[in-house]
């Protein structure tokens, strides 16, 4: 089954208050801080969202192309990471934040072949992770921000499509060590693979093309 290019919600969702809380925007931080270490010279981010991200990366002199299916958005390119209409290695970074679990599974490795067809060197991916979230946050004089916690993955509980996503990584049957093994299958080294404390709900990878 090919997904169709059609939009699961309204370009409005992404500026609603209730869509943009404290996490949301630690995550924008992930991804620009991930981008920036890369030192690329041209990006391409699949998933435009409200341009938050873009718009940050192009402001410290990145450039930037997008992908969207939604055509309301104002991406560079209109379509579906499972066909992305570019050329062969044209990107040293693509990021794909919080996207491919709007595709059914069996899509999954088709998105990661395209997103390692267009990349030259790195892909950086992140994904929702359900469970339960136990943290710390502690601030002492002149020590930075530390935190501490753990997270137990919801890994008895069955995904069911909600309209967005079709499954979510540590729900039944997707757990981590599944999402990294397609990862290494579609040709990738996951180089770092985090979830962090002021984004908890969400799994990072860094990955690079072999």
């Amino acid at each position: 089954m090919i997904s169709n290019l059609t939009p699961q919600v309204h370009a409005s969702h992404y500026t609603r208050l209730g869509y943009l809380f404290p996490e949301r925007w630690a995550s924008y931080w992930h991804q620009i801080d991930a981008v920036r270490a890369c030192t690329p010279e041209r990006i391409l981010e699949i998933g435009v969202g409200n341009n938050m991200v873009t718009y940050a990366l192009r402001m410290i002199g990145l450039t930037v192309d997008t992908l969207d299916i939604d055509s309301t958005l104002y991406p560079t390119y209109v379509g579906s990471v499972i066909c992305i209409p570019v050329q062969d290695e044209i990107y040293d970074v693509v990021l794909c934040a919080e996207v491919l679990e709007h595709l059914p599974w069996d899509q999954f490795s088709i998105a990661l072949a395209e997103i390692k067809r267009v990349t030259k060197k790195t892909a950086i991916i992140t994904l929702p992770h359900a469970g339960y979230v136990f943290s710390f946050l502690y601030k002492i004089p002149f020590v930075t921000w530390r935190a501490l916690g753990f997270k137990i993955p919801f890994f008895w509980k069955t995904h069911i499509f909600n309209g967005q996503h079709y499954w979510e990584t540590g729900k039944k049957g997707y757990a981590r060590s599944r999402i990294l093994r397609a990862v290494k299958d579609a040709g990738f080294v996951v180089k770092t693979q985090r979830i962090f404390p002021d984004d908890p709900a969400h799994f990072c990878m860094v990955c690079e093309k072999i």
